[in-house]
C-alpha cells in the first residue's frame, strides 16, 4: 500500500466527513458531470460500441486465461528488441530494482509519465528514501504533487481541486521544486497551463531518466503504448536516456490488432476524444532516437491472487478509463481520498480489496461503498460486471465472521427453518397478528439508516387465513 494511504480510516467514516465538506462535493459535482455528458455524446456516434465492448471484454478475458503464455512472449520480444525484462513479485521487490536501475546511472532526479501502478507500489516515496526525486509531469499529478496531497481520480487526480486552489498552490509551491510560477499568476486555465508548462519544461531538458507505465502490452512484438492528452507523456518516454517502465502483467494484449479495439473505446470512455491527441508506442531500444536503455518492470503485487478467482478476476480487465467514477452516486458525494486507495470509486472498490485482500478495516469496507444501481456496469467499456463482483466480495467478508455476521447468520438460519416447517410457520404467523400492538415502529439498530425506516404493519390476518377462507 502506498504510504500516503496509511492509516485510512474505514470508508463508511471516511464518507461521512467527505460528504459535509460542500465545496469538495460541488467541486465533484460539476467535474463528474461534465465529463459523463461529453462521454455519452462521443459513445452514441459509434454505432458498433456495445460490439467494441464485447470484443474488448473477450480480448482481455482471453489473456487473463492464457496470461502465463503471453507474459513469456512478451518477454522474448522485449528482450530481442533490445530492452531488460525485470519480474516483480510484489511493490517491496519492484521498488527495489527501480530504485537499483535509477542509483546505477547517477541520476538522483527522474521525470515521471502518469502511472497508476507505481502510485500503487509508492515508488515515489521508495525512490526519496534512496536520495531520489521523483517529479511528476502530468498537470493533475503535479498538483497533487505541489500540494503534498493524494490522488482521488484515477483520470483526474486533482478532479476535488478548483481553479482558485490550484493557482493558489502554484503560487505558493511550485519555487520549492524548481522554477516558480509567474508574478500576478491568474486562475485562468491559459495561465495555471502556462505556469506549468514553464516549470516542467527544465526538468524534461535536465532529465536523464524518465519512469513510465503504460496502458497497453503487445505480447506478439514487445511492443508498449502510453496514451495522453497533454504531451507530457511523449518527453518523458523520449528525451531521457534511460527508459523505466512499470506496468501490472494484466496490461498484456495478444497481438498488435488488439489495440484496434481499445485504441477506440478507451479515449471515449475516460476523456470523451475519439482518439487520444498522443498516442505513443515504443518497442524496445535503437541507437539513433529516444532512450539508449530500457528496462519493463512486470508487476504482480496480488494480481496473480485475483487470477485465482473465478468471479473476482474480472476486474483485472480494467483499462482505467475512470467511466465508473463518474457515474457513481457514492464517489459523487464521497470523493476519492474516502476509498484508501490509489484506486478509488466502483472500481477500486473491487479491485483493491483483492489486491490488497481485506485483512484491514478499510479494505473490508470497500465492498460496501457502493449502492449497486448498476451503473458502471453499464459504462465499463470492458462489460466489468462491478455489482457481481461486489457482492461476491461481500459475500466473502460475511464467511470470515465477526460478531455482526455471526448473528445475522443464526437469525438467517432459524429463519430457513421455520420456513421449512409449515407448521410452525402457521403459529409464527398468529403469534405475530396476535402481538401486533408491541411491535416496534422502527427497525432495531441505531444509525441515519434505520432512523429514517418504518417497519410495515402486520396485516390483521395472515394470507393462510384470507386463503383458507376465500378458497374453502
Amino acid at each position: 500500500m502506498s504510504a500516503a494511504f496509511l492509516g485510512m480510516p474505514p470508508f463508511p467514516r471516511a464518507a461521512e466527513e467527505a460528504v459535509h465538506n460542500t465545496t469538495l462535493r460541488a467541486n465533484l459535482r460539476h467535474a463528474t458531470h461534465t465529463i459523463r455528458a461529453k462521454r455519452a455524446k462521443a459513445v452514441a456516434e459509434l454505432s458498433d460500441w456495445e460490439q467494441l465492448r464485447e470484443a474488448g471484454r473477450q480480448i482481455k478475458d482471453h489473456t487473463l486465461r492464457h496470461l502465463d503464455r503471453y507474459l513469456i512472449q512478451l518477454e522474448a520480444a522485449v528482450t530481442e528488441a533490445g530492452g531488460t525484462v525485470h519480474w516483480a513479485a510484489d511493490a517491496t521487490e519492484a521498488n527495489r530494482i527501480v530504485a537499483d536501475l535509477v542509483k546505477a546511472t547517477g541520476e538522483t532526479e527522474v521525470v515521471k509519465v502518469k502511472s497508476m501502478a507505481t502510485q500503487e507500489i509508492g515508488l515515489n516515496e521508495a525512490l526519496a528514501a534512496e536520495g531520489i526525486t521523483a517529479y511528476e509531469t502530468d498537470l493533475a499529478e503535479l498538483i497533487v504533487q505541489l500540494g503534498d496531497d493524494r490522488p482521488s481520480h484515477i483520470l483526474v487526480p486533482a478532479i476535488h481541486r478548483n481553479r482558485a486552489e490550484i493557482r493558489s498552490l502554484f503560487a505558493d509551491e511550485m519555487g520549492k521544486w524548481g522554477r516558480a510560477a509567474p508574478h500576478g499568476l491568474t486562475d485562468s486555465p491559459a495561465d495555471l497551463a502556462e505556469a506549468a508548462r514553464l516549470h516542467l519544461r527544465e526538468k524534461f531538458l535536465r532529465a536523464r531518466v524518465g519512469i513510465s507505465g503504460a496502458n497497453f502490452m503487445v505480447a506478439e512484438t514487445g511492443t508498449l503504448v502510453v496514451v495522453e492528452s497533454e504531451g507530457n507523456g511523449r518527453m518523458c518516454l523520449t528525451l531521457p536516456r534511460t527508459l523505466i517502465s512499470v506496468v501490472g502483467i494484466e496490461k498484456t494484449v495478444p497481438t498488435w490488432r488488439d489495440l484496434e479495439v481499445f485504441l477506440q473505446t478507451l479515449p471515449r470512455s475516460s476523456t470523451a476524444e475519439r482518439m487520444n491527441p498522443y498516442t505513443s508506442l515504443w518497442t524496445g531500444t535503437i541507437d539513433d532516437d529516444g532512450p539508449r536503455e530500457f528496462h519493463l518492470v512486470l508487476l504482480d503485487n496480488g494480481r496473480t491472487d485475483v487470477l485465482a478467482d473465478e468471479v473476482g478476476r474480472q476486474a483485472l480487465r480494467c483499462i482505467r478509463c475512470s467511466a465508473c467514477l463518474n457515474v457513481c452516486p457514492v464517489y459523487e458525494r464521497a470523493g476519492g481520498h474516502a476509498y484508501g486507495s490509489v484506486y478509488p470509486g466502483p472500481i477500486g472498490a473491487i479491485l483493491t480489496p483483492q489486491l490488497r485482500g481485506t485483512g484491514s478495516a478499510i479494505d473490508a469496507s470497500l465492498p460496501y461503498a457502493s449502492t449497486l444501481c448498476g451503473a458502471c456496469y453499464e459504462v465499463c467499456p470492458v462489460a466489468i460486471d462491478i455489482p457481481e463482483v461486489l457482492l461476491h466480495l461481500r459475500g466473502r467478508i460475511a464467511e470470515r465472521g465477526g460478531p455482526g455476521h455471526r448473528v445475522e447468520r443464526a437469525a438467517l438460519a432459524a429463519t430457513g427453518w421455520v420456513l421449512r416447517h409449515p407448521t410452525v410457520l402457521a403459529v409464527a404467523e398468529k403469534l405475530a397478528t396476535a402481538t401486533r400492538g408491541l411491535h416496534p415502529r422502527r427497525p432495531p439498530g441505531s444509525g441515519a439508516w434505520t432512523a429514517s425506516r418504518e417497519l410495515p404493519d402486520v396485516p390483521a390476518r395472515s394470507f393462510r387465513d384470507w386463503w383458507q377462507e376465500n378458497r374453502r
